[in-house]
């Protein structure tokens, strides 16, 4: 399991926490090994940037920082080359560019969320009826999303909204950023839930559930040691995690799938729709069942990032499947 908002987003500074250079490092090492790049002093800078002159300015300093960026991270190149190939999209170096300063602008606009600046943004939400609808019965459960877009947005929306919403994610390799957006907002601690080892972690969640609130957590990301299943994604095999399954199907709550893709220059569609009533892992079958969830869970990732294809933000060798 990973994080919503931390585990690959570039910080505005002019550093790029996950995405990073990978000059002594095998093509198909974890995310969770890649070091944030940045500093706190310019993430800070950034902040100011974004409050005095707004979004317009800060969004044209982006552009000569992603440059650096994707010229000194060939990893970051090689996994969007991979990713846009497979969309069947051009590849060259400015497409690889194009494609990061999405990313970087995504990320940015994460600050302007944290400050409470909606306004800024046009939003569309389809399916948002059965966020209602749960609110209202106060039943909880799970919403499971990706790195496609922007999930900032969501909980911009749900804040306003006064939906309860938690969010489960890895956040030590992202410290820097997301240490400056709990400043920024304070309310974002209570709401977040880091992924640890141990029967504590799982209590958390059965706790925000029972309660009939929401828990988020990005489900196409595979921590250390986490299993998964191999299944077909965009063309080719790819190891998703198992783990947000089977912690569905233990607590014994609804699924729906969650995306926010953003548009320029500031539209954000956001998406939710209903994946499981309740996850059923039948005993001699949990296996191939396991797999046919993952599997529906990659399709429906597919169809979202065909939506907006320039929204996937794993720049990392996703799809190295080892046996």
């Amino acid at each position: 399991m990973t994080a919503p908002v931390g585990s690959a987003a570039p910080a505005p500074s002019g550093g790029m926490p996950s995405p990073a250079r990978d000059a002594d490092g095998p093509a198909g090492r974890s995310w969770l090994s890649v070091a944030e790049r940045g500093s706190l002093l310019g993430i800070w800078i950034m902040v100011a940037i974004c409050r005095l002159t707004g979004r317009r300015l800060a969004r044209l300093l982006l552009r000569p920082i992603v440059f650096y960026f994707v010229a000194t991270a060939p990893l970051a190149r090689r996994s969007s080359r991979a990713y846009l190939r497979r969309m069947g999209r051009p590849s060259g170096f400015w497409d690889v560019y194009a494609h990061c300063l999405q990313f970087a602008r995504c990320t940015l606009d994460r600050l302007f969320w944290i400050l409470g600046k909606n306004g800024l943004f046009a939003v569309t939400t389809t399916g948002s009826e059965h966020l209602e609808t749960l609110a209202r019965e106060r039943r909880g459960a799970f919403l499971f999303g990706a790195h496609l877009g922007s999930f900032e947005a969501m909980l911009g929306v749900a804040r306003r909204e006064g939906v309860p919403l938690n969010v489960v994610g890895y956040f030590k390799n992202a410290a820097l950023i997301n240490g400056v957006l709990e400043k920024l907002n304070p309310e974002l601690g209570v709401r977040f839930i880091g992924v640890e080892p141990g029967i504590d972690f799982v209590l958390k969640i059965k706790e925000r559930i029972e309660r009939g609130e929401m828990v988020a957590l990005l489900a196409d990301r595979s921590g250390l040691g986490e299993r998964t299943a191999e299944v077909r994604f965009l063309g080719g095999p790819a190891r998703l995690p198992s783990g947000p399954f089977f912690l569905a199907a233990a607590l014994r709550c609804p699924v729906y799938l969650t995306f926010g893709l953003y548009h320029e220059p500031n539209r954000y569609d956001l998406y939710c729709e209903p994946f499981a009533e309740q996850i059923e892992l039948p005993r001699g079958a949990r296996e191939a069942a396991t797999r046919d969830y993952v599997q529906r869970f990659a399709a429906r990732l597919e169809h979202y990032c065909h939506l907006a294809p320039d929204n996937w933000f794993n720049f990392y060798d996703y799809w190295a499947v080892k046996a």
